[in-house]
């Protein structure tokens, strides 16, 4: 009985160890079930994380990479009198490398920067300052190297040195790696920029060639010269507005010395922008004009009816005149964002001629240091402003703030 007994014992702790152990089996199951089920979980929360992340950073990428800026510069005439290159000549060489030296960080620093070459250059003809401008060949380094990337060669005085003076002109600044427009060398296709993505046409046109068009060919004068007759210009702005996403005018009209734009130029330039121009950078009348923003579809269009002088010896002691020594280089943003195209910031940076006697002279007559500054280097406290007399300095400042007044930027 004992024995059965004890048997029976032996039995039931057989079976409860059996039981607890199937008991331990499936919490043990459970719990590595319920682990591996959190840690998924875990898992796919952070792959959702990581998607979304990276989707996100795919967008911010895709929408940054669809917007493209560029800046655009443009200043006034390049006005090589007899005495600027007769200066710059001591015997030998011609050294106009300080000329643009204080503008070339701002000029070289723009995507496209805009001059206007006011004259010609002809090896074949005797050099020569007003009337009949003629420059030595040696004036496109110091250009070139102060970043200009395009010449405007349509204005009044391009043939002076003849079809000759303009070819040759048009073709030593496009071999020096600089583009020219206005004139049509070597023919009249539109000159098109394109810089990080965005498309620039440039266009030139002059009221006017001093009449010496007059003695070239009717052929001639179609086949090279961009006149202001209003159906070429409408017809080459639509023209440029079918190729390009942004059209930038450069013209040649105005009243000499005068501080405001002739009705004339106020009706065609306003044209130009309704046929479909963006930018109006003007020139000719040798002094600054105001400025004027207009509202087309939405966006805004520039116009400067003209930026005046940026390198001459028209000054104050040559003229009796103030404005005639000084100019203004534009800058202009441009954005383009979903296959749109509009201009997002405009800034003046107004120009002075410096003129410094130097020991040489020039058929008779005192030589001088030609130098373009850039005027807010001279305000009080600026880059430069310690390194002239405060007399010099003065006159500077003074050039600074009444520019900035005439212009009147209503950004």
């Amino acid at each position: 009985m004992k024995r059965q007994q004890h048997q029976k014992r032996k039995q039931n702790f057989r079976r409860n160890i059996i039981i607890a152990s199937v008991i331990m089996i499936i919490l043990i199951a459970t719990s590595a079930y319920l682990l591996a089920n959190q840690q998924n979980e875990k898992k796919q929360v952070k792959e959702t994380a990581t998607t979304t992340t990276s989707s996100k950073q795919k967008q911010d990428k895709e929408s940054k990479s669809s917007e493209q800026k560029i800046t655009i510069t443009a200043s006034g005439d390049m006005l090589y009198h007899d005495i600027v290159y007769g200066s710059a000549f001591d015997g030998q060489n011609y050294d106009f490398s300080n000329d643009y030296e204080q503008i070339t960080p701002l000029v070289s620093s723009a995507d496209l920067a805009l001059g206007d070459f006011e004259g010609t250059i002809n090896p074949n003809r005797e050099l020569s300052g007003y009337p009949i401008f003629n420059a030595p060949e040696a004036v496109i380094p110091s250009i070139k190297n102060a970043g200009y990337d395009a010449l405007d060669l349509a204005h009044n005085h391009i043939l002076d040195t003849g079809i000759e003076g303009l070819v040759y002109t048009a073709t030593a600044f496009q071999k020096a790696g600089i583009d020219t427009f206005g004139v049509n060398v070597p023919n009249d296709d539109i000159l098109v920029k394109e810089i990080n993505g965005i498309k620039v046409a440039i266009l030139g046109f002059s009221y006017g060639f001093n009449g010496i068009e007059e003695s070239i060919s009717q052929a001639d004068y179609d086949r090279y010269l961009n006149d202001l007759n209003m159906d070429h210009v409408k017809e080459k702005i639509q023209t440029a507005e079918k190729i390009a996403d942004l059209t930038v005018v450069m013209p040649q009209s105005g009243v000499e010395y005068s501080l405001e734009p002739t009705e004339e130029q106020q009706t065609k330039y306003r044209q130009m922008v309704d046929y479909g121009a963006d930018i109006i950078f003007g020139g000719h009348p040798h002094v600054a004009e105001p400025t004027e923003i207009i509202e087309k579809d939405g966006a805004k269009k520039f116009i400067i009816y003209s930026m005046g002088n940026l390198l001459s010896n028209q000054r104050y002691e040559t003229l009796e005149n103030y404005w005639t020594e000084r100019g203004v280089i534009m800058e202009v943003e441009v954005t383009k964002k979903n296959n749109q195209t509009t201009l997002t910031n405009v800034q003046a940076h107004p120009t002075w001629v410096s003129r410094e006697p130097i020991d040489r002279t020039f058929l008779g007559y005192p030589a001088y240091d030609y130098q373009v500054f850039l005027a807010e280097d001279y305000l009080s406290g600026g880059k430069y402003a310690d390194t002239v007399s405060e007399e010099k300095r003065q006159r500077i400042e003074t050039a600074y703030h009444e520019m900035m007044d005439l212009l009147n930027i209503q950004w």
